[in-house]
């Protein structure tokens, strides 16, 4: 454990930002698999609304730096790419 003030709070600030970080990437997670779903059920609309919702996840992650912009921009791509294959 650390024993230094700003050692202590950094330990506290990075647990904080962890969690965080955790969440949003566990949102882009479900909302990615929700486009998946539709898509193994053959629902285009379904699909195509699911598909911008988890475009709007990963480019909020992006935009909080727990992406980086060519990683969002390949997720956003693959998914697109499977939605319009249907």
């Amino acid at each position: 454990m650390a024993n230094i003030k700003s050692a202590k709070k950094r330990i506290k600030v990075n647990a904080t930002k962890a969690a965080r970080n955790k969440s949003i990437k566990s949102g882009v997670k479900t909302s990615v698999k929700k486009v998946i779903a539709a898509i193994e059920a053959n629902e285009k609309e379904v699909a195509s609304t699911e598909l911008a919702n988890a475009n709007i996840a990963i480019a909020a992650a992006q935009s909080k730096g727990i992406f980086h912009k060519n990683t969002a921009s390949r997720k956003i791509s693959r998914l697109s790419k499977a939605v319009n294959k249907m």
